[in-house]
């Protein structure tokens, strides 16, 4: 597979994610959502493997990055539905943004990475910046507990980004298909738990939107998406795949705008601008090596 295609696939992926993640809530809930989504992808991953006969290894280390990667799934994803119930969607892709810099973080303090460079402090500061300035008076982002799903969404960047540096350290060689198998394998149990506890109780009727964008989520965000992802993964460095986050906010608020109406206000645009700014002087010096080669 061509790595700048699959490159490719992550970011329109990865656009239209948090606003299906909205809409497959909609009159289902968000624990009976993201189950529903893990269940499909299981099983249309598990099948995938068989039609083209991949082998599915459980030596030690591909059973270490199974379990990394389905717990950090299953945590980044809980919050993440939980949050998305009370904000917008393009500021879940913002938000998410943020995760090179915590990867950075998450790098350096438990792996030993050289990353906490001035620039890249710099970079980290800004990032800080635009977050706070989003934060300043959630209430005005769309829903009285715009706030609380800010902390769910940050919580499961914290997550994701720290599943993310430890797969790298990892480095299990397995498909990726199978990687994307055996950590959904890992996490669907625990998210058929959550919705147990929470209500256990299947909707009368299943909304039209609701029940296509948890269709979408299952087979392109759970199956493809975590495929390319854990296929890029392999073959470039953290700090480029975190790169993505990059273009897919503002793709993600503009396709909000659009589609679901949400408002994108001065506050939300300065924030925004100072995440991307921040990612931009993080990243710098991989962005000044992209120049030069070009």
């Amino acid at each position: 597979m061509s790595v700048p295609l699959a490159y490719l696939g992550i970011i329109l992926i990865w656009s239209t994610t948090p606003l299906a993640i909205q809409w497959s809530t909609q009159g289902v809930g968000f624990a009976l959502a993201v189950f529903a989504r893990m269940l499909i992808g299981v099983v249309v991953a598990g099948l995938l493997m068989a039609l083209w006969r991949i082998r599915f290894p459980l030596h030690r280390r591909a059973c270490r990055a199974y379990l990394v990667g389905g717990l950090a799934l299953f945590g980044g994803m809980i919050f993440t539905y939980w949050g998305a119930r009370y904000v917008h969607s393009g500021l879940i892709s913002v938000l998410f943004g943020l995760s090179p810099l915590a990867a950075a973080i998450l790098g350096a303090l438990f792996v030993g990475e050289r990353s906490l460079t001035p620039l890249k402090l710099c970079g980290m500061l800004l990032g800080a910046v635009g977050l706070a300035t989003i934060f300043i008076h959630g209430d005005s982002l769309g829903h009285a507990d715009a706030l609380a799903g800010l902390l769910a969404v940050l919580c499961a960047v914290t997550l994701y980004s720290g599943g993310m540096v430890w797969l790298k350290q990892i480095g299990d060689d397995s498909p990726p298909l199978a990687t994307t198998v055996g950590s959904l394998s890992v996490s669907l149990p625990l998210f058929g738990l959550v919705w147990w506890l929470s209500d256990g109780q299947l909707p009368a009727v299943v909304p039209p939107r609701a029940g296509a964008a948890i269709a979408y989520l299952g087979i392109f965000g759970s199956v493809i998406g975590f495929a390319l992802y854990y296929y890029v993964i392999k073959h470039l460095e953290t700090s480029k795949v975190a790169l993505i986050t990059l273009i897919t906010p503002v793709i993600a608020l503009l396709l909000g705008n659009w589609f679901n109406g949400e408002t994108i206000g001065l506050r939300l645009w300065i924030g925004t601008a100072l995440i991307l700014l921040g990612l931009s002087v993080h990243q710098w010096e991989m962005l000044a090596g992209f120049r030069r080669r070009a």
